[in-house]
C-alpha cells in the first residue's frame, strides 16, 4: 500500500480525492487541511507520497513544500490553478523539489473528476516511484531567487551507451559553416522536465550556435511562464513559440502546451511552426514529432536529440529513428532521472549514442556541437 498524504484547504476536494484515490485502489490515505497540518501528518502518518494545494492557508503550499524536503524529504506532487499565477507558482514549487504537478481543471471540479482524476492518479502512482531530486544548495536557492546564469561548468566526461546501434560510424563533430545555421538540438521531457531544462540550459554560452527546440510536456497556461524563467536563468534568449518565428543560434524555443512544435524550412531559411496537437501522439507538445518533423528540412547528421527525464515514451521511437540515420543522441541516466522513462526506453531502443548525468548533458552537448 502507498500511503498518501492529500492537502488541500477545500473541503470538498478532499472528499473528492479521497473517493479517488479510495477507488483506484492500492492507497492508504491521510488528509490535511492546510500546510501547518501537514507538517504534523508528515511525522505522524509518513506519507510515502502527497498532493499538496498550492494555495492555502496559515503556510501556503511553496513554503509547506520547502519544509518537507528539509524535514523529511518525499515525493510531491502540486495540485495547482491553471492561471499565469498558478503557473509561476508552480514552476517554483519544482525547481524546490516536487516531483510533478497537474493542473486544477476551472468551474465545478465535481464535474469534471472523471478527466482530472485518472491523471492524478497516475501522477501519483509514478511520484511514489519516482527518483526525489536532490536538495538543493543554500547558493543555489539564492541563485534561483536572483535569477542569475550558473557558470558553464564542465562535468565528468560522457560515457557511451552500453547499447548504440550495430554498424554506425563514430562520427566526428560537424564542420560549421560561417553565416549559416548548420545544426539544430530538439529535447524532449516531462515529468522532473523544468529542473533538467535549468540544468541543460544554464551552462550554455549565449552565443551557442545552433536553436534549441523544447518539448516540455504541460499545459498551454503553463509552457509561457516556463519560457520566461528559464530565460532569466541563462544566457541564451529563450521564448514561446505561439507564432512562426525564423530558428537563430543562442536561442531556444519552447512548445506551447497542449499543441505540437515542428521545424519548417521556408525561402527565409528554418522556421519553428507552432501546430496544433494531433491525436496519433499520446503526449504534448510532442517529441516525436518535433523530431519527425526536424529530420527532413535540418538532415539526421546535422541535428542533437537529448531525452531526458519524463514519464512514458514520447521521443524513444523517433530519436532512435534518428540515431540510425546518422544523428546524434543523448539519453539522461537513469541515476539522476526523476521518471527514468522516455530516456529509459531510448536506451533500450538502442537509440541513446550517449547516456549521461543531468550534470554532464550540457558538457556532453558542447562537445558534439562545433563553435563558431
Amino acid at each position: 500500500m502507498t500511503r498518501l498524504l492529500v492537502v488541500d484547504d477545500s473541503a470538498l476536494m478532499r472528499r473528492l480525492l479521497g473517493e479517488l484515490f479510495t477507488h483506484a485502489g492500492g492507497f492508504e490515505i491521510a488528509f490535511a487541511r492546510d500546510g501547518l497540518d501537514a507538517l504534523r501528518q508528515l511525522h505522524e502518518f509518513q506519507p510515502d507520497v502527497v498532493t499538496l494545494d498550492v494555495h492555502m492557508p496559515k503556510l501556503d503550499g511553496l513554503r509547506c513544500l520547502d519544509r518537507i524536503m528539509v524535514e523529511r524529504p518525499c515525493p510531491v506532487v502540486m495540485v495547482s490553478a491553471m492561471t499565469a499565477e498558478g503557473a509561476e507558482a508552480t514552476l517554483e514549487a519544482l525547481s524546490l523539489g516536487a516531483v510533478d504537478f497537474i493542473a486544477k481543471p476551472g468551474g465545478a471540479i465535481s464535474l469534471k473528476m472523471d478527466l482530472f482524476g485518472p491523471t492524478l492518479v497516475e501522477k501519483v502512482q509514478a511520484a511514489a516511484r519516482a527518483r526525489l531530486p536532490k536538495a538543493r544548495r543554500l547558493a543555489e536557492r539564492l541563485r534561483l531567487h536572483r535569477a542569475e546564469p550558473r557558470p558553464r561548468l564542465r562535468p565528468p566526461p560522457m560515457r557511451p551507451a552500453p547499447a548504440a546501434p550495430v554498424g554506425l560510424p563514430d562520427l566526428p563533430p560537424l564542420p560549421a559553416l560561417p553565416g549559416e545555421i548548420e545544426g539544430a538540438v530538439v529535447v524532449g521531457c516531462s515529468t522532473g522536465g523544468p529542473p533538467a531544462l535549468d540544468a541543460l540550459l544554464a551552462p550554455l554560452p549565449a552565443d551557442f550556435p545552433w536553436p534549441i527546440l523544447v518539448a516540455q510536456h504541460m499545459p498551454a497556461s503553463f509552457t509561457g511562464p516556463l519560457a520566461r524563467r528559464l530565460d532569466k536563468l541563462c544566457a541564451l534568449t529563450v521564448r514561446e513559440v505561439t507564432h512562426p518565428v525564423p530558428l537563430a543560434p543562442g536561442h531556444v524555443y519552447i512548445a506551447r502546451g497542449e499543441a505540437d512544435l515542428i521545424v519548417g524550412r521556408r525561402p527565409a531559411g528554418l522556421m519553428a511552426l507552432p501546430a496544433p496537437a494531433q491525436a496519433e501522439h499520446r503526449w504534448h507538445p510532442s517529441t516525436d514529432r518535433l523530431v519527425t518533423s526536424a529530420m527532413e528540412p535540418v538532415g539526421a547528421r546535422r541535428l542533437v536529440g537529448i531525452l531526458m527525464t519524463g514519464m512514458g515514451n514520447d521521443g524513444a521511437a523517433a530519436m532512435t529513428v534518428l540515431r540510425q540515420a546518422g544523428g546524434r543522441t543523448i539519453a539522461e541516466a537513469e541515476e539522476t532521472a526523476v521518471v527514468w522513462g522516455m530516456p529509459g526506453e531510448l536506451v533500450r531502443n538502442g537509440g541513446a549514442e550517449f547516456v549521461v548525468p543531468l550534470d554532464g548533458i550540457a558538457a556532453c552537448l558542447l562537445d558534439l556541437v562545433p563553435a563558431r
